[in-house]
């Protein structure tokens, strides 16, 4: 998820349209008046939000991209004071738009946005590769997510040591350094080279001293593997395939073979390490094309299986993720690759192994002029709700990235519509049953009363400390009723992190004054599992 300095489509070496053609034939596109082929359209606005206007559970997201400076900080050498409120402003924005988690890049580059032993701290904070910025950001930025309930994902760059080639502008004791014949030059850039065992176990080190030390949620890899192609030039690990790839058909093979074996790895490894902390990959958007193998989608682009030598669905089909995050990053219609093909593509492949899917969405194509329509990402939004209720679940869609989301409304609106259409209640993080769960107990719902503030409500956590809540959900009704339904996401009020203690408050301050309402409270625990419902409390 990266790009060279800011340019007007900013997205990880991603292709351009001319470049998911089929290579070597021409593309023309006009954007915005693009009839997708062998589909209806989508019914209006007012048909396609019903279905499944206030999704109870769906994963929302934003990616907080660092290398380069993308997202955060906004430049290097802010006081700590300054990384902090700009850190603080992107988490508001994802609580005002009802987002529930963040996916936040601590490793764009073999360096840290945290504490490590193994690698230096990132150019990207203060300027200087190796100085300390003042504070942790990771830790700082966990606890301040966590803070405001949502899930906090570190994303980490595998493989990418360097945005340039010079290796000498490395710190001495980093590791490309110390270890340079693990290390090869490719396309402007410095790559730890995927098939040395070796360089292997040092980015597994590198990953996991992060999960275990600081409270994650997730981790996150997002679509560079091996590295795209560059025209002209040749990925030069010939001599690494001579001495490791005895057994393979060919080193294409023996290179998805490396590939294959860090993605089990990893998985396996953070597993062991903290059983709950999910794995989840953002590939690119097209594994292979129909064309090519017949078990692939319909799109002519660049194919991650060949390109990155990234198999994606495999690892889906395997097990190996907890979710997968495709970038499907086109629009409704496009030739090469349609939104409207890609989307039922992932969630038919996921739905095989009960993988989550979330969609990778292309805020940043508002801004570009790519996206010309601006209900084009709330009527991505909308197939979601659509392939879910036909049963291919779209679990949720993370939007890339941050600083492009007030951007987009800027412009058109793009993003307040996907709020209007679909975010306008909160929504639970969809719950992992395969993963180690707390059994939660219901709370008490003790007291709900009438402030100046608002309706104030306390309820009491008082299981034993093994089965305290990790957050609560709280959900409102107007009138007088005995009971509410809690799966119905249209009653889904507020969802809240706990505060420690037994004793538990929150205020619903837009409560009206004179309007009956009724409120029970769930306990969820770090995983969203839900307990059963308090008893109703009526004000």
């Amino acid at each position: 998820m990266t790009h060279p300095a800011p340019v007007a489509i900013p997205r990880r070496g991603f292709l351009t349209l001319a470049a998911a053609g089929v290579a070597g034939s021409a593309l023309t596109v006009t954007v915005g008046s693009l009839t997708p082929a062998g589909a209806a359209p989508l019914a209006p606005a007012s048909a396609t939000t019903a279905i499944g206007a206030h999704r109870k559970r769906e994963l929302r997201a934003m990616w907080i991209a660092t290398v380069v400076n993308i997202d955060w900080p906004s430049r290097t050498g802010l006081p700590a004071e300054t990384l902090q409120a700009e850190l603080r402003h992107w988490l508001d924005l994802a609580v005002e738009m009802n987002l529930n988690a963040v996916f936040f890049q601590v490793r764009p580059t073999a360096d840290a946005f945290f504490e490590s032993p193994l690698e230096p701290w990132s150019k990207y904070l203060t300027g200087t590769q190796g100085r300390h910025p003042g504070f942790d950001p990771l830790a700082f930025a966990v606890a301040e997510a966590h803070a405001r309930n949502l899930e906090l994902h570190a994303w980490y760059n595998p493989y990418r040591v360097s945005m340039d080639t010079n290796a000498a502008a490395l710190v001495p004791e980093h590791p490309a350094r110390v270890h340079p014949e693990w290390v090869w030059a490719y396309g402007g850039k410095l790559y730890f080279d995927p098939g040395i065992p070796a360089a292997r176990e040092h980015i597994y080190a590198a990953i996991l001293h992060s999960v275990a030390n600081y409270d994650l949620d997730g981790v996150h890899f997002d679509d560079y593997f091996y590295p795209y192609p560059v025209a002209g030039q040749t990925i030069p690990d010939a001599h690494t395939f001579a001495e490791h790839g005895a057994g393979s058909a060919d080193i294409a093979a023996w290179r998805r073979d490396n590939v294959d074996t860090f993605v089990r790895e990893i998985s396996q490894r953070i597993k062991q390490t903290k059983p709950w902390v999910k794995f989840g990959i953002s590939p690119f958007g097209i594994w292979r094309n129909k064309a090519t193998d017949p078990r692939g989608s319909e799109t002519s682009g660049s194919q991650s299986y060949d390109a990155q030598y990234a198999d994606t669905r495999k690892w889906v089909l395997e097990g190996w993720l907890d979710y997968i995050n495709p970038q499907i990053y086109w629009q409704f219609g496009l030739a090469v690759a349609d939104y409207l093909k890609l989307a039922p593509w992932w969630a038919e492949v996921a739905a095989q192994s009960g993988t989550q899917l979330y969609i990778g969405e292309a805020t940043y194509k508002v801004t570009s002029g790519v996206f010309t329509d601006p209900r084009e990402l709330t009527n991505h939004v909308a197939l979601g709700k659509e392939l879910t209720a036909a049963g291919t679940p779209v679990h949720g869609h993370v939007w890339y990235s941050a600083n492009q989301i007030p951007k987009a409304d800027a412009l058109n609106g793009a993003m307040a519509a996907v709020v209007a259409d679909h975010y306008q209640r909160p929504a639970l993080v969809p719950a992992m049953p395969h993963l180690p769960g707390t059994a939660v107990r219901e709370p008490v719902l003790a007291e709900a009363v009438r402030t100046d503030a608002g309706v104030a409500l306390k309820w009491l956590d008082a299981g034993p400390k093994p089965t305290r809540a990790t957050s609560f959900a709280i959900y409102r009704v107007e009138g007088s009723a005995s009971a509410i339904e809690i799966e119905d996401g249209a009653n889904l009020w507020a969802t809240v992190r706990t505060s420690g203690v037994v004793e538990q408050f929150f205020t619903d301050t837009t409560a009206e004054p004179g309007r009956a309402y009724t409120y029970v409270v769930t306990a969820l625990d770090r995983l969203w599992n839900e307990s059963a419902p308090s008893r109703a409390k009526r004000v």
